[in-house]
């Protein structure tokens, strides 16, 4: 679903074969895959095991963590990505300073949030997530949307703002069970069924999702992404 967000940072940062892209939070790796056919070189880091595991599946180099970093094939990267980790992240000033530290001097971070909550359909569906987590530590995916958000988290890691701009991302499914599934797999409702179950959360997302049900079946939601450029001085 993030792909045009990924192809966009990538036209803009005029990422080839000269270019070293470490994505923290990749998941499956996609957006790494990405990076390696325009030549990058490619690395990782994910926590989750099934994650890395198909990341590793796809034969990109994927550690669990930042440290030790003899676990990445260098030390430091022109281009290091946050896409995915910092929506519903509990501590993003943290993932930003770790971003900060493995990228070289004069190189890009690049981090990635939800456009305006009132341009992304999902933010309705996305709602199930808050009021099913209970009073959990489950934070709202949208926090980071407000206006100078992102650029308060460079700031704080000691990084300047190099550019920033929006993507439209659609979510897009072959059908209701594909969307609901879908969803669960970005993790942003680990918390609701933690709290509230999963068979629960899955029925409401059903539900939440009805409105966006086309005639043929399928799902499709509009949503806008923002992404901001960082640059770490030299």
């Amino acid at each position: 679903m993030l792909v045009p967000l990924y192809e966009a940072v990538y036209d803009r940062l005029e990422v080839g074969p000269a270019s070293s892209v470490l994505g923290l939070g990749c998941r499956s790796g996609l957006a790494l895959l990405l990076a390696a056919g325009r030549g990058a070189q490619v690395a990782g880091q994910e926590p989750r095991d099934e994650l890395r595991e198909l990341a590793r599946g796809r034969r990109l180099r994927v550690c669990a963590g930042a440290r030790p970093a003899t676990a990445l094939p260098r030390s430091a990267h022109s281009l290091v990505t946050v896409f995915e980790q910092l929506p519903g992240c509990a501590e993003p000033r943290p993932v930003v300073a770790e971003a900060a530290r493995l990228t070289l001097p004069g190189g890009h971070v690049v981090l990635a949030a939800w456009g305006p909550q009132e341009r992304c359909e999902s933010a309705a569906v996305l709602d199930v997530a808050r009021r099913r987590a209970g009073r959990t530590t489950a934070r709202d995916p949208f926090e980071l949307s407000a206006p100078g958000a992102l650029e308060d988290l460079i700031a704080a890691a000691g990084l300047r703002p190099a550019g920033s701009g929006r993507v439209s991302c659609p979510f897009a499914y072959p059908d209701l069970d594909s969307a609901v599934r879908g969803l669960l797999s970005t993790g942003l409702f680990e918390a609701a069924e933690d709290f509230s179950g999963g068979p629960l959360v899955a029925k409401e997302l059903e539900e939440a999702l009805q409105p966006y049900l086309r005639a043929d079946g399928s799902v499709r939601m509009e949503n806008v992404f923002r992404y901001l450029i960082a640059e770490r001085p030299r």
